[in-house]
């Protein structure tokens, strides 16, 4: 059975979709509708644009969601037995997989990307990657951390999660990790503390928005962030993705669950190949590649 993958911030480099957009006129149509509903040129920044500029989260978000689903919809032989994508990736799995338009998804996207901003502009807040934990080793230090925000916000793969929280929060957890024996303790170059209960003023914003979208029955199920299971009712999605800013993304254990369901190819659509590398060490006989 084949997965469709999505991936999410930090996937994005300059030049990002070029190819797409002068080989296929079906993905040159969804970058020109994208210029139009963000009102503002975002094809000439992906393609000819600065490091900084392609960085800024209003800007990053809908040109992963763009690039994602114009491959997808350009794939040869595009038919999933499931979808999942890793936190604004889950967008562009609901335009793949026809739960939402691709209006309404970059409507959302571009919204979650402006709420997110000013969420972190409000409350300073950072996140780290903690290497070579357990999963729960670092649950019990995010715990231990007193008077601060700190949780794990990315289940990347085994060995790998993210934390999140305010800055003097980070700081402390990272301290600690490292006393707890990770191999290392990053503060990564992000604007805030993203799946974090420091999302929350984000979280009601989006949540407005998707409410008011229509969301239709998919061609095929969702493994979503909140809780690595299997989705397919509109109305389950919906809450879901709501609770998907304050909430970790169960990036293991959505890919887990997707081979006990019968998973055995992961196809990346997107920039880069993070979510390829990240599959195969969570499952080392999964066959992974690019969409083409």
């Amino acid at each position: 059975m084949k997965a469709y993958i999505f991936p999410g911030q930090g996937s994005q480099f300059v030049g990002m979709g070029k190819d797409l957009y002068e080989q296929h006129e079906e993905a040159k149509q969804l970058f020109d509708k994208a210029n139009e509903i963000l009102g503002f040129d975002i094809t000439q920044i992906m393609f000819s644009g600065t490091d900084e500029e392609l960085k800024q989260t209003r800007v990053t978000q809908p040109a992963i969601f763009l690039h994602s689903v114009a491959q997808a919809a350009v794939a040869k032989d595009f038919a999933p037995d499931m979808v999942a994508g890793h936190s604004l990736g889950e967008f562009s799995a609901l335009v793949a997989s026809k739960v939402l338009s691709f209006e309404d998804g970059l409507r959302l996207v571009f919204k979650r990307a402006l709420a997110m901003q000013a969420a972190c502009e409000a409350n300073p807040s950072t996140m780290a990657a903690i290497l070579g934990l357990e999963d729960a080793k670092v649950e019990e230090v995010c715990a231990a951390v007193e008077g601060e925000v700190v949780v794990a916000a990315n289940y990347n793969c085994p060995g790998q999660l993210v934390i999140s929280g305010s800055n003097r929060g980070i700081e402390i957890a990272c301290e600690k990790m490292k006393e707890a024996g990770a191999k290392r303790a990053l503060p990564l170059p992000v604007g805030g503390a993203f799946h974090s209960p420091l999302m929350k003023p984000a979280e009601v914003e989006l949540a407005q928005a998707i409410k008011e979208t229509t969301f239709s029955q998919g061609i095929c199920p969702i493994y979503q962030n909140v809780d690595a299971k299997p989705h397919t009712d509109p109305e389950e999605i919906k809450q879901n993705l709501i609770r998907q800013l304050t909430a970790p993304v169960r990036w293991t254990q959505s890919v887990q669950q997707m081979v006990t369901d019968g998973a055995t190819h992961f196809v990346e659509c997107g920039p880069g190949k993070v979510l390829q590398g990240l599959v195969k060490k969570i499952e080392r006989t999964a066959e992974v590649s690019s969409a083409e």
